[in-house]
C-alpha cells in the first residue's frame, strides 16, 4: 500500500483568499463572523454569517467564463490554481494528467444559481431560466470544471455527504492513489450557500446562532454559515519524491462510519467509530495524536457528543490533546468545512501552532477537554486528526502526521 503526501494546497475562505491568508488568520484567532452583507437582514432572527467579501469573480475569470461558473465552481477553480502552482506540476505535458484524479465535496452546489432561478420564477412571474443553470448548479460542476482546465483526464466526481463531503471527498482520493488507480490526486471541497433561501431554511431548524459561534462554550448559540474552497494536490510518496516536491505533510489514514440513527442528532458511538478508524488506518495509537481539529459547530448536541466520542477513543490520553474549532473564526462552511479545516491542521503540523477556539467565553462542564481557547499555542505535533460528522449521521475523519 503506497503512503500518500500532500504537495499543494489552495483556498478562498472568509480569513483570505489564498491557503497562506487563511492560515494567517486561523493562527492570529481572526475572527470573519459578522453582519450578513450579501443580502438584506430585515426579517433574519440571526443576520450574520462567515462571508467571503472581497471576492472579485472579474479578478480571477473574463466574463465569458463566468456565465459558466456558479460562486462555489469560482472558490474550487481558484484554490485548485493556487494548490496547483504550489505543488509545480503541469498535467498536460507527458500524459500526467492520465494518471490525476479529481474529487471535490459539496453540499449544497451550486446555491447560488438555483436560488436566483426560483426567485425569477416564483417572485417575478418569470418564466425564462438560465439556459446554463443545469450545469452551473449540478454537484459535479466543481470538479468538472477543475478537470477541464488543467486537462486532469483520470477519475473524476463530486461526493455529496452534506458537512462530511470535503473529508469524504479526500478520503476517496488517498484510497485510489493508495490502491495504484491514480498517481496524484486534485481534491477538496468547496462550498457557496449563502442565499435567501438558505439562510432562512436554517434558521427553520432553530440551530442558528445570532451572535457568533462559540464551541465547546457553555454560552454557545449555535452555528454560524460560511463559505469557501480548500483544495489540495496529493501524490504517492514515491511520485513525490521522484520529481523532488516538496512535502507538506503525510497523508496517514482515513476512518468513516455512519450512525444509522437519527437524522439530525449526532451519536457517540458514529463518531467514535470514525476516529477509531482513521487511528487503525493510519497506523497511530491514541498517545501519537497531539491535536485534533474538532467538528466543533457550536450547537447544543454537536459539542458534547463530540467530546464523549474523543474520549471514548482516546482514553487517558484525551487529556493530553488540544482539541480546537476554527469554524469559530470562518464559520460553517458545511460541505467545505473539511477542507478549510484541513489547512489548519497543515499550518499546525507545519509550524508547530494550534490554532485557538475563538470567542470562547466559560467551559461547559459537559465539554471537559482542552480546547485551546481564544489564543493559539506553540507546540510540536507528530499527528493530528480532523473530524466532520455530517447530517444523516456521516462521519469522516482525516489522520495526518508530519512532514519528515
Amino acid at each position: 500500500m503506497r503512503k500518500v503526501v500532500i504537495t499543494g494546497i489552495g483556498a478562498v475562505s472568509p480569513l483570505g483568499l489564498t491557503a497562506t491568508a487563511t492560515w494567517a488568520g486561523m493562527r492570529a484567532g481572526r475572527v470573519a463572523i459578522g453582519p450578513l452583507q450579501s443580502m438584506p437582514r430585515e426579517g433574519l432572527r440571526a443576520g450574520i454569517a462567515a462571508e467571503v467579501n472581497d471576492f472579485d469573480p472579474l479578478a480571477h475569470f473574463d466574463e465569458k467564463r463566468l456565465l459558466l461558473l456558479d460562486r462555489v465552481s469560482q472558490f474550487a477553480l481558484v484554490a485548485a490554481r493556487e494548490a496547483v502552482a504550489q505543488a509545480g506540476l503541469e498535467f498536460r505535458a507527458g500524459g500526467l494528467g492520465v494518471r490525476t484524479a479529481c474529487i471535490v465535496g459539496t453540499g449544497m452546489g451550486g446555491e447560488l444559481t438555483r436560488d436566483e432561478a426560483s426567485r425569477r420564477m416564483y417572485a417575478d412571474n418569470n418564466p425564462r431560466v438560465h439556459p446554463l443553470a443545469i450545469v452551473k448548479t449540478m454537484a459535479n460542476a466543481p470538479a468538472c470544471q477543475i478537470s477541464m482546465e488543467f486537462g486532469l483526464t483520470g477519475p473524476t466526481f463530486a461526493v455529496v455527504s452534506a458537512c462530511a463531503s470535503s473529508n469524504h471527498a479526500l478520503a476517496q482520493a488517498l484510497q485510489m492513489i493508495r490502491c495504484g488507480m491514480a498517481d496524484i490526486a486534485v481534491a477538496g471541497g468547496t462550498e457557496a450557500c449563502i442565499s435567501l433561501g438558505s439562510v432562512r431554511a436554517w434558521e427553520a431548524m432553530r440551530v442558528l446562532a445570532d451572535d457568533t459561534c462559540r464551541p465547546f462554550c457553555k454560552q454557545r448559540r449555535g452555528l454560524v454559515l460560511g463559505e469557501g474552497a480548500g483544495i489540495f494536490v496529493l501524490e504517492s510518496l514515491q511520485h513525490a519524491q521522484a520529481r523532488g516536491a516538496t512535502i507538506l505533510a503525510e497523508f496517514a489514514g482515513a476512518g468513516m462510519s455512519a450512525d444509522a440513527g437519527d437524522i439530525v442528532y449526532p451519536k457517540v458511538e458514529g463518531a467514535a467509530a470514525a476516529m477509531q478508524a482513521a487511528l487503525a488506518d493510519a497506523g497511530l495509537a491514541p498517545e501519537d495524536v497531539d491535536y485534533i481539529n474538532a467538528h466543533g459547530t457550536g450547537t447544543p448536541a454537536n459539542d458534547p457528543t463530540e467530546t464523549q466520542a474523543i474520549r471514548r477513543v482516546f482514553g487517558a490520553a484525551a487529556d493530553a490533546l488540544a482539541v480546537s474549532s476554527t469554524k469559530s473564526m470562518h464559520g460553517h462552511a458545511l460541505g467545505a468545512a473539511g477542507a478549510i479545516e484541513l489547512i489548519a491542521v497543515l499550518g499546525a503540523l507545519r509550524d508547530g501552532v494550534i490554532p485557538p477556539t475563538a470567542n470562547f467565553l466559560d467551559p461547559d462542564p459537559a465539554c471537559d477537554l482542552d480546547y485551546v481557547p481564544n489564543v493559539a499555542r506553540e507546540r510540536p505535533l507528530r499527528a493530528a486528526l480532523s473530524n466532520s460528522f455530517a447530517f444523516g449521521g456521516l462521519n469522516a475523519v482525516l489522520a495526518l502526521k508530519r512532514a519528515g
